[in-house]
């Protein structure tokens, strides 16, 4: 399992979530990242989930 990144940032550039999660593969990463990002309401909001290499999973600017 490799460790992946999801942040969320408002508008005006705060940081509303940073966290790291396990996942097996990067469709699984990004499954995560779209379940936390609704479950937070944020799916519109400037968010990023990286990859342990830095591949951008998924990305909203």
């Amino acid at each position: 399992m490799d460790i992946y990144k999801l942040t969320v940032f408002e508008t005006n550039g705060d940081k509303i979530l940073d966290e790291s999660f396990e996942a097996k593969d990067d469709n699984e990463a990004k499954r995560y990242g779209e379940k936390r990002l609704s479950e937070l309401g944020a799916m519109e909001k400037t968010h990023r989930c990286s990859s342990p290499k830095g591949k951008l999973i998924l990305f909203h600017p």
